[in-house]
């Protein structure tokens, strides 16, 4: 928004004649920086054409010359008042992003993935059988998403522990009974609070007596199952570690 608003200024300025110079004021001097920025970016629509007016502009007469000076909305001057009031009185019909834009191509290609992630992870047995479905917060089911790293790891990926942990026990490949029993099927597992014939996951989530650091019924949400996994350090992990 804030590089397509200075390719319109740009595009403005440089279609009224005798102008040799344009100052750009703006509070997204990160955005200014794009213009100028040679690695590939999803914002290089706008970069190559202001870039293509630039030139015309700078060719045209090579005194000509453009500044961009950065001035902060906490500032508050008042033209950007005036600017934000004219701008959103301002009906217009949108083009962007068009079929051919880079940022469409990629949305489009990522949820081509994303909706072909699901059908298959759904539909198969690729997840296992063992897989913990989760809910969010709307007691939905958790479905994948590309946006900052999808819902599992904004919640336990700062921590390479927790995030371990949380694999172990999302996809029951934990050193619990369960697991081992189906490779040594005539050995013990049972629990250790002797209160369960084997240590199960459900049993470890919602009964066992060793972690009740944290009890809250819906354990099955992401959120309270991550609190958890906090609170009880020991659950899910290798007695070695």
């Amino acid at each position: 928004m804030e590089l397509f608003a200075i390719r319109c200024g740009i595009n403005q300025a440089c279609s009224i004649d005798n102008v040799s110079k344009i100052i750009i004021i703006t509070d997204s001097i990160h955005a200014a920086k794009k213009i100028f920025d040679s690695k590939i970016h999803s914002f290089q629509i706008h970069t190559a054409a202001i870039l293509c007016e630039l030139q015309k502009f700078f060719c045209s007469n090579l005194n000509n010359s453009i500044k961009f000076w950065e001035c902060p909305s906490s500032f508050k001057w008042r033209f950007h008042h005036d600017v934000n009031k004219d701008s959103k009185s301002f009906i217009i019909t949108p083009i962007y992003p068009c079929k051919i834009s880079w940022d469409f191509c990629k949305k489009s290609n990522s949820d081509d993935i994303i909706n072909l992630w699901k059908m298959t992870f759904q539909a198969s047995e690729g997840k296992g059988k063992q897989f913990l479905n989760l809910l969010d917060d709307d007691l939905n089911n958790i479905e994948p998403s590309y946006t900052k790293g999808g819902l599992w790891l904004q919640m336990f990926g700062h921590s390479n522990s927790l995030c371990a942990c949380a694999t172990r026990a999302i996809t029951n490949h934990a050193p619990i009974g369960e697991y081992r029993l189906r490779f040594f099927s005539s050995l013990d597992f049972s629990c250790l609070c002797n209160n369960y014939p084997i240590e199960l996951r459900k049993h470890i989530l919602h009964e066992c007596k060793r972690f009740n650091g944290y009890w809250n019924p819906r354990r099955d949400t992401l959120k309270h199952f991550v609190m958890f996994l906090t609170t009880n350090p020991n659950a899910f992990v290798f007695s070695d570690n």
